[in-house]
């Protein structure tokens, strides 16, 4: 079975590599075997590496469709073929719904789906003339899935790439496969800028069946899985990776008045 997760000889591109759910992803790549490329707007204070196997790096800014284009053209001049993309680059500020500016929530939605849209169409038009084909993870969120009070843009643009790779999985098969990850509360280096201090980090894990919140790491193994021949029948799916859920509010309720 280990045979299966060998990446040995893959190039993967993972966007946002550098830090955060994309530091780990590209640190399992790497730990597979994998030759991981990564792109953001600026380079990274230190790329991932697992031992002597280091990422490289490319500057794209992800919401210019020039600029993919000229990123995917780097990782085939560079290294002559793609086996992997992953879609990782995203996010948004918390507002209100009914204060959000227009072009506030045209930015978060092309950022967390007209970029990945663009970016997978160009791995898309490389990979369907290798021989082996290839494989796109999006990475999108249980904000997808669930109410996103304060990130309803990004919820809604989280859902759609949802859906978008169902409709890529159809059209692009059968050499291509494209899959999704439903990623619930990630620990990152930044998780204080959301939850405080390491007690409000241990309040907010506790809510978590699992008891608490995933490593980036985590994601990346399912990034693995969903990349590697072990998921050779799965396209136009997702996985979900949220620890369990969250548990509903009407059960503390109901309790509260015993």
């Amino acid at each position: 079975m280990n045979d299966l997760l060998d990446f040995t000889g893959k190039i993967v591109l993972v966007t946002g590599g550098g830090k955060g759910v994309g530091r780990g992803i590209s640190l399992c790549y790497l730990a597979a075997g994998a030759t991981v490329v990564i792109c953001s707007r600026t380079v990274p204070d230190e790329l991932p590496a697992q031992g002597d196997n280091v990422a490289h790096f490319t500057t794209c800014n992800v919401k210019d469709p020039g600029q993919i284009e000229d990123c995917i053209r780097f990782v085939i001049e560079r290294f002559g073929h793609l086996d992997v993309l992953v879609n990782n680059v995203g996010g948004t500020p918390y507002k209100d719904a009914a204060t959000a500016s227009p072009r506030f929530s045209e930015n978060v939605i092309g950022l967390n789906l007209i970029s990945p849209m663009h970016f997978s169409n160009a791995a898309n038009t490389v990979m369907q003339g290798q021989e082996g084909g290839g494989c796109i993870v999006n990475i999108s969120s249980v904000s997808a899935i669930r109410p996103s009070p304060g990130t309803a843009a990004y919820g809604a643009a989280k859902a759609a790439l949802l859906k978008l790779g169902e409709s890529q999985a159809l059209a692009w098969a059968p050499k291509v496969r494209v899959n999704s990850i439903i990623v619930g509360l990630v620990r990152t280096e930044q998780a204080h800028l959301h939850y405080g201090d390491e007690a409000g980090i241990a309040a907010v894990a506790a809510t978590i069946p699992l008891g608490r919140m995933a490593a980036p790491e985590d994601i990346g193994n399912a990034c693995l899985y969903l990349s590697s021949p072990l998921s050779g029948s799965a396209s136009g799916t997702s996985l979900t990776v949220h620890g369990g859920g969250e548990k509903p509010g009407f059960l503390d309720a109901a309790n509260s008045g015993n």
